[in-house]
């Protein structure tokens, strides 16, 4: 795996490209961790965190963009 800390920065990154789409619906998404299998952890907001359909949006949206963008990133788990 490339260096931790730069995967990690792109991570952070590529959550700010998808933030604004979470935000017009009143929701967040807030970086927690990384693992070292690639698994990264993050925690939903606001509407996200209670909305019925936030497994989707963790998976479809969010997990989907960050494994096409790094490709170090094997999942996105919600904490």
């Amino acid at each position: 795996m490339e260096n931790r800390e730069e995967v990690i920065r792109k991570v952070q990154n590529a959550l700010q490209q998808v933030r604004p789409y979470l935000q017009q619906d009143g929701g967040d998404v807030e970086y927690v961790d990384m693992t070292n299998e690639g698994v990264v952890m993050v925690r939903l907001k606001g509407h996200c965190g209670s909305c019925p359909h936030a497994l989707q949006t963790l998976k479809q949206g969010i997990e989907v963009a960050l494994k096409e963008a790094i490709p170090e990133v094997k999942a996105v788990e919600r904490v």
